[in-house]
């Protein structure tokens, strides 16, 4: 008794076999495979053809589901990344800063021997 639905992105089904609902979060025609998130945050791969046998029904997002704290975790992952550079670019700053001290060390050497010195 199967009911065939196509799996579309973003959309909740339930199984109706397994009672269980589950969101599809993309679908990869070329490989025809669809990649699903459970309610406990599960993620899982499955085949087209396993999708079709499977009795499936679209439903609504379940109540207290928020991509929100999925979205919160991304985007302070982000910024720790943001924050390493930040650190990397500020030792360059300073290696920068330590061959402009070098460079004028070696001017003012330069500068005594043009007053007269010789060798």
């Amino acid at each position: 008794m199967s009911r065939d639905y196509e799996p579309v992105p973003g959309q909740w089904y339930e199984n109706l076999e397994d009672d269980e609902s589950f969101r599809v979060l993309k679908v990869d025609e070329d490989a025809e495979l669809v990649e699903i998130e459970y309610l406990d945050g599960e993620v899982e791969e499955i085949d087209l053809e396993t999708w079709h046998e499977m009795d499936l029904e679209p439903t609504q997002e379940p109540e207290g589901w928020t991509e929100d704290e999925e979205e919160d975790e991304e985007e302070e992952e982000d910024e720790d990344e943001d924050e390493d550079e930040d650190e990397d670019w500020d030792e360059d700053e300073d290696e920068d800063e330590d061959e402009e001290e070098d460079e004028d060390e070696d001017d003012e050497d330069w500068d005594e021997n043009e007053d007269g010195h010789d060798y």
